[in-house]
């Protein structure tokens, strides 16, 4: 406490010695003393109505600056410091032609920032790819670790020795975003989490994604010790490029609803965190990403007639944002695709080829039936 708060303290403890010293000795006093003890109190009910709340309000002002003063101490002891980026109405944006790899519509999308869940593409990537190889199959079946069952975040909150296929949890990666199935197919194929995570950079690496550093197969928020997530949205683009070469991949990203666990009494039902996949005529992917920090974020595509394109917005503060620019990106995307198609040219007349004779055989014929007409009407 500050020291006026124990000067207030000492003044209430006073008032209230001379209150019992009138009370003991009120039946001995004259009137005179009596009006003198009399102003005494009202000077004493001002001094507590105004001592004690002050004393109060200091006391709790006190204690919330040393909250303050020693919460920074407490955050950085629990978690690494983690700017929030988020911005209204995104931190980032860009949107590509999938076939050519044209950038149709950008906003600033070299910034980097946090991809959260969007992580995710990465990891579906590197299972797809490892599927090609036949280094794993679909059916391939999973028992889930302890480790596992304990991660946060969305989930499908699979429990140990719980086993399910490579199939059921690729679904519930791309549809319920389940940070434990991320964790469950990275542990199986690379045998640690920290391996997958190496598969994931030298990936992404590979496909040019030069400002990206995956540091988690799922994209939650790093814990003590660790470094976020970092991307860009032109790098997103290029993840989301290399994973539509696997048509089974918006297997996964376009599912709307799906039961998990379905030999439970009461399944578990997935739904699909990209709105889009619901209310944007053609998209079918790819991912949403959020914590809090990172904002939200979404990598969406949409195909209309023989075109597609691909948007990705980074960092929006308002989930509802987020959603509707990526729609405003989307439907742009295709505007600028449809003006860059060349404009086929007005029909031309096609005029029959004539050979160097071709006058003059009319010209004979002409002369012929003319001399015939001729000599007719002079007969």
């Amino acid at each position: 406490m500050e020291g006026s708060v124990y000067i207030n303290l000492v003044i209430v403890i006073a008032a209230l010695v001379s209150i019992v010293i009138y009370l003991y000795n009120s039946r001995e006093m004259s009137i005179k003393k009596h009006f003198l003890y009399y102003c005494t109190f009202a000077l004493i009910v001002t001094a507590l109505s105004c001592t004690i709340p002050s004393s109060l309000f200091a006391a709790k002002k006190g204690s919330i600056q040393l909250m303050q003063k020693r919460s920074p101490r407490i955050a950085t002891k629990s978690r690494p410091r983690v700017e929030v980026i988020s911005r209204d109405p995104y931190l980032g944006a860009i949107v590509i032609d999938a076939a050519s790899k044209t950038v149709l519509v950008e906003d600033n999308a070299d910034v980097q920032g946090y991809p959260a869940s969007m992580v995710k593409m990465m990891n579906l990537l590197v299972m797809l790819e490892a599927l090609d190889e036949k280094h794993i199959t679909l059916d391939d079946e999973i028992t889930v670790s302890a480790a596992v069952s304990r991660i946060g975040g969305s989930q499908v909150y699979l429990k140990e020795n719980e086993v399910f296929t490579v199939d059921d949890l690729l679904y519930a990666l791309m549809i319920q975003s389940a940070n434990d199935a991320a964790a469950a197919l990275a542990t199986y194929y690379a045998g640690s989490k920290e391996a997958f995570v190496y598969l994931m950079n030298k990936r992404a690496q590979e496909l040019g994604m030069k400002e990206t550093t995956f540091q988690s197969v799922h994209g939650l928020p790093p814990g003590r010790g660790q470094l976020p997530d970092v991307s860009t949205p032109r790098d997103i683009t290029k993840l989301a490029l290399e994973l539509l070469k696997h048509p089974e991949a918006l297997k996964y990203a376009s599912t709307k609803v799906r039961s998990f666990r379905t030999d439970a009494p009461e399944p578990f039902i997935m739904r699909n965190r990209n709105k889009l996949v619901r209310d944007y005529e053609g998209c079918d992917g790819l991912k949403t990403g959020f914590f809090w920090a990172a904002g939200f974020s979404i990598a969406a595509t949409a195909v209309k007639e023989d075109a597609r394109v691909i948007t990705v917005i980074m960092g929006s503060a308002y989930s509802k944002v987020r959603d509707q620019k990526a729609r405003e990106f989307l439907s742009k995307g295709f505007v600028e695709l449809a003006a860059l198609k060349p404009v086929p040219s007005a029909p031309q007349q096609v005029t029959a080829s004539m050979s160097p004779w071709g006058n003059q055989y009319y010209f004979a014929l002409a002369l012929i039936f003319g001399v015939i007409v001729i000599r007719k009407f002079n007969k």
